[in-house]
């Protein structure tokens, strides 16, 4: 999140009385032993004692005389804009430093305050060679996991925890936030996916922030009280026999091993939520190693089976359920993968893109495009897409079925698992808003006023401009009228053109500043923020800014509101969906199976008959499953507004406080 710098806006001093609460909030979200709020009387106990530790333990977690300021940055491939709070404060004798990260609500701690604040979160641990790609950006794959399982108990779904070397156990280098529930898994090799999300590591933007300038903090060698009861030497053995492999489509870091060796036994398959762990049944034969050739062959014939089960599940359609054109990543998900004969463990790591003759996905595209079985093309970006398929290709009509494991040929009868399942056409049973890829766009339109300040830029005042293109647009302006105060560059002075357009007298301050005749450039900024028009639009897989009409107003949030009926019955209902390119009724339908429970579909009371919003409501407090079917379809937690109207809990939440 922290790769590139920042946004961060003038710091502040923290109030003694929000310290103590910030603190408190610390201790509670991260579960510490709070010392009891009452003194224990006991013989030569001073009773003021227990106030000192508290305050200790206080200032142990946010210190004296810290800062805060606000951010903004921007996070994953779609360049999501993320805003914060950062607190800055200083150990004795030590630099100022950032030691916490507030966003949505929710602290994060960083690498400073867990070198001083052993079992803080929990820490999981992972090979060197893998932590130093963690510290470029990606994500922690599944099968990176080591020391384990058992995994520590706390490391549950959307926790916050560090990552540490197994090299180096006691240090950690790297805070995120699970995506899975990591404590639960039984097995890692062989499973597939993100477990950690990275926020923060040593040797990124907010790792190297310091007032005077001065780099980073380096790590310690140790630090006692991290790495506990733990024997470093026996959990280190057998890292040589694990390699890195960089997945081209899911990105992060997957780590495989290279064992051939089949499970014993008749154990049944474990599933971590969220994750699609491959089954392997335990074969009789000893296994060989697999040619270059075979896994080519392999991958062939997985097209061709994925191709012909569509075709013969999808009879008198012209394009077999499916909805051109396809992302290549969607074409190896539901087309290939799922009819992949992966039996063991050995096989699931031979059986992997990067070990065929094509070595990446989109070569393996072209060489079926070669071959006349689909037609294919080039995007902007790299990315090849698939414009059609030759559904008649002898090849494929000519093709007979093999025998597939039984958990990918439950995954082949609904056309693929994830997000695969996002290339399927829209009809009664299939939902096309599965597995799309969305983007909140929220643009501006400056007002007629400040005509003069953008024609500097050769720019117009009836464009839209995202919130960066302004700031260098303002400050391009600022530059070029020489408007930066010559002892405070933070500092702009108002020409008439600024005050003008900028300080109408609606403001109560505005008389003051004008008086003044300077005002700091951030502030300066974001007054012209506000006056601006604002404009939105959501952007689906492939659109971009140029492809898709912005609309007038705030970004909408999908509502989510828990009301009581019927005495002491509480139903879900979730409204505004439809701005996110989702249709209410397969969503409903969904929801019915998801929450085995009634659920109906109406209009929304005061919408209006010209764009109507459906309203879906479902028996019972379902946030999480609703939560969990958005997120299929691209919705981002904080996109969703949670009101909770139940009987003596009116309170407002943002979808991220609620997850």
């Amino acid at each position: 999140m922290f790769k590139k710098k920042p946004n961060i806006k003038p710091l502040s001093p923290i109030r003694s009385s929000d310290r103590r609460r910030i603190a408190d909030q610390i201790i509670a979200d991260f579960d510490i032993e709070k010392p009891p709020a009452e003194p224990v009387e006991a013989e030569g106990h001073d009773p003021a004692s227990t106030n000192v530790t508290l305050g200790e333990l206080r200032n142990s977690l946010l210190p004296e005389g810290s800062l805060s300021a606000r951010f903004t940055t921007t996070a994953g491939p779609n360049l999501v804009q993320v805003s914060g709070t950062i607190y800055v404060g200083a150990y004795p004798g030590e630099e100022q430093r950032v030691l916490w990260i507030k966003i949505d609500e929710r602290l994060v701690p960083t690498v400073y305050t867990l070198w001083r604040h052993p079992q803080l979160v929990p820490l999981l641990h992972t090979p060197d060679f893998v932590l130093q790609k963690l510290r470029t950006g990606a994500d922690l794959m599944t099968p990176g996991l080591a020391r384990g399982p058992p995994f520590p108990p706390k490391a549950r779904k959307n926790a916050i925890v560090a990552i540490a070397s197994i090299e180096n156990p006691s240090v950690p280098r790297v805070v995120g936030e699970c995506d899975i529930d990591v404590a639960s898994l039984e097995r890692v090799q062989g499973a597939k996916g993100h477990a950690v999300r990275g926020h923060h590591w040593d040797g990124d933007e907010i790792w190297a922030w310091s007032h005077g300038g001065k780099s980073g903090g380096s790590p310690p060698d140790e630090i006692e009280g991290w790495d506990v009861d733990r024997d470093v030497r026996k959990l280190s053995q057998g890292v040589d026999d694990l390699s890195i492999d960089d997945q081209e489509d899911e990105g992060g870091v997957l780590l495989n091993s290279m064992a051939n060796e089949t499970p014993k036994g008749n154990a049944p398959n474990r599933y971590v939520d969220g994750e699609d762990a491959l089954p392997y049944e335990e074969l009789a034969t000893e296994e060989k190693e697999m040619t270059t050739k075979e896994i080519d062959n392999a991958f062939w014939n997985a097209f061709l089976y994925g191709v012909h089960h569509q075709r013969a599940t999808h009879k008198g359609d012209p394009h077999i359920g499916l909805n051109f054109p396809i992302p290549q990543s969607l074409v190896i998900s539901n087309l290939v993968l799922p009819y992949l004969p992966v039996w063991t463990p050995a096989q699931a790591t031979l059986l992997h893109i990067k070990k065929t003759s094509w070595k990446n996905t989109k070569k393996y595209i072209k060489a079926l495009d070669k071959q006349k079985l689909l037609k294919s093309k080039d995007r902007d970006g790299g990315e090849t897409v698939v414009l059609d398929i030759d559904f008649d290709h002898s090849s494929i009509e000519s093709f007979v079925p093999y025998q597939l494991p039984k958990k990918d040929t439950a995954s082949a009868e609904i056309g693929g698992a994830g997000d695969g399942a996002a290339i399927v056409a829209a009809s009664s049973s299939t939902d096309n808003s599965i597995g799309q890829r969305l983007s909140k766009l929220v643009l501006f339109r400056p007002r007629e006023q400040l005509s003069q300040v953008f024609e500097a830029s050769n720019e117009s005042v009836k464009h839209l401009y995202l919130s960066t293109e302004l700031r260098s647009i303002i400050t391009s302006y600022i530059e070029s009228e020489n408007l930066a105060s010559a002892t405070n560059k933070r500092l702009v002075r108002l020409n008439p053109v600024l005050a003008n357009a900028v300080f109408d007298g609606q403001s109560s301050i505005d008389g003051e500043i004008i008086a003044k005749g300077v005002i700091p450039r951030d502030a300066l900024i974001d007054r012209i923020l506000e006056s601006c028009l604002p404009f939105w639009a959501i952007l689906r897989n492939e659109e971009t800014r140029e492809t898709v009409k912005a609309k007038a107003g705030h970004a909408p949030k999908i509502h989510l509101t828990y009301e009581t009926r019927s005495g002491n019955k509480t139903v879900t209902k979730i409204s505004g969906v439809e701005a996110f390119h989702i249709n209410p009724q397969p969503l409903a339908d969904e929801l019915q199976k998801a929450c085995a429970s009634s659920i109906s579909v109406s209009q929304l009371v005061g919408s209006s008959a010209k764009n109507p919003v459906q309203e879906i409501m479902v028996q019972g407090p379902q946030k999480d499953a609703v939560f969990k079917t958005l997120e299929k379809r691209g919705v981002h937690r904080q996109w969703i507004e949670v009101l909770n109207k139940t009987k003596g809990r009116n309170k407002n939440q943002s979808g991220r406080e609620a997850g």
